[in-house]
């Protein structure tokens, strides 16, 4: 017998939940109002659920069984600058990602499964530590399989078609500080301008060469330095690295480099150079049996026509921690297209909201099917 998910009983559901939390986002580490909603939505579907003193997020919990399958989400929106203001915007889909697993969670109590279900509401993945404090915490030391769903740009997959995985790439922030010597412009011979060894530092990062077919690149993102007077040389700057590579192996060989060319650098030209390790998130470690698992439930909800490949981006994601620091997880995220556009991260960003109800049956089916794995 397979699972059931009447959808004419979900649409309507699934809309509102996303129509609140879309009209109400909140920031990193700030989603009180979101964590309460959710517990609300959770207890009132007969879930147990645990919140925590020192931190945003809800965990729920129901069912038993001898395997645990567990469900996730993140929950933070974006910040943009309006003037002097922050307007918070869910521009990365957190709040469809929400939508989608309340209502698969709703759908599973619907039709209890031989498993113990988790449905965990992680805080903080924009600033890439939310994962960190529930892995901390202790959040899926009990889980066998672990899935998770973001909505991808129509550039990487069409709506109505759904990936198995999305082997994101490691993304690794630098800030960096140069400190040379002042001087008076008149005399240049007697400073050591930061600023000319920032520009020779991004020469040499454009110069770092590796295999074409290993998708990477290094950025300074960021560069502060210089005086109210325009006659002083600088002996201070800082600035960001943006470092991206497809592999966690690739990212280590990148920082090495990083760090070879910053203190050669320094040696010649008689600065120095500090650099400091930012927020860091892992590429995708995807296990092949969740993968194959939610490549079943895609097939079984759009069809053999509905199933892509996974989806191979530069994005970073948080959601990789969970198997970087536990590998005995089985962890994959659905990958769901929606005509999303003009991209994550934008303001303006839009997507059909008609698709969401799919990801919620798929995400709903590959704990159906992982409920019936053996251990």
């Amino acid at each position: 017998m397979d699972f059931t998910f009447p959808r004419t009983v979900w649409q309507s559901y699934l809309q509102e939940i996303y129509n609140f939390l879309h009209q109400h986002p909140e920031g990193s580490w700030q989603e009180q109002a979101t964590t309460a909603y959710l517990q609300r939505q959770l207890a009132q579907l007969g879930y147990q659920t645990t919140t925590f003193p020192d931190c945003t997020g809800v965990i729920g919990e129901a069912g038993a069984g001898e395997v645990t399958v567990a469900l996730r989400t993140d929950i933070d929106a974006l910040g943009f600058r309006e003037g002097e203001k922050t307007k918070y915007i869910h521009a990365c889909g957190h709040d469809a990602h929400m939508a989608m697993v309340l209502t698969a969670a709703a759908a599973l109590r619907e039709n209890p499964v031989n498993c113990r279900l988790k449905i965990i509401c992680q805080p903080a993945e924009e600033v890439g530590a939310g994962a960190l404090e529930f892995i901390a915490k202790g959040v899926v030391d009990d889980v066998d399989y672990l899935f998770g769903v973001h909505l991808r740009p129509g550039q990487e997959l069409a709506g109505g078609l759904a990936a198995p995985a999305i082997q994101n790439g490691a993304a690794c922030m630098l800030r960096g500080e140069i400190r040379g010597r002042s001087a008076h412009g008149a005399r240049p011979h007697l400073g050591i301008n930061v600023i000319e060894v920032a520009a020779q530092l991004v020469q040499l990062l454009q110069g770092l060469h590796w295999n074409p077919l290993q998708p990477a690149s290094i950025k300074m993102t960021g560069l502060w330095a210089g005086n109210q007077s325009a006659n002083i040389i600088p002996d201070r700057a800082d600035f960001t690295l943006d470092v991206r590579a497809q592999t966690n192996q690739h990212m280590q060989e990148l920082l090495d480099k990083i760090n070879h060319l910053a203190n050669g650098l320094a040696a010649l030209s008689g600065a120095e150079i500090t650099l400091q390790r930012g927020a860091d998130t892992p590429a995708a470690e995807v296990s092949a049996a969740a993968q194959e698992i939610m490549a079943r439930a895609i097939r079984a909800t759009l069809g053999e026509q509905g199933l892509a490949l996974p989806v191979l981006t530069p994005g970073a994601e948080d959601f990789h921690y969970y198997t970087r620091l536990r590998p005995q997880l089985k962890a994959t995220m659905l990958g769901l297209g929606c005509n999303l556009e003009p991209g994550l991260h934008h303001p303006e960003m839009t997507f059909d909201t008609n698709y969401l109800l799919a990801g919620a049956e798929i995400l709903a089916r590959a704990v159906y099917y992982a409920a019936n794995q053996r251990r």
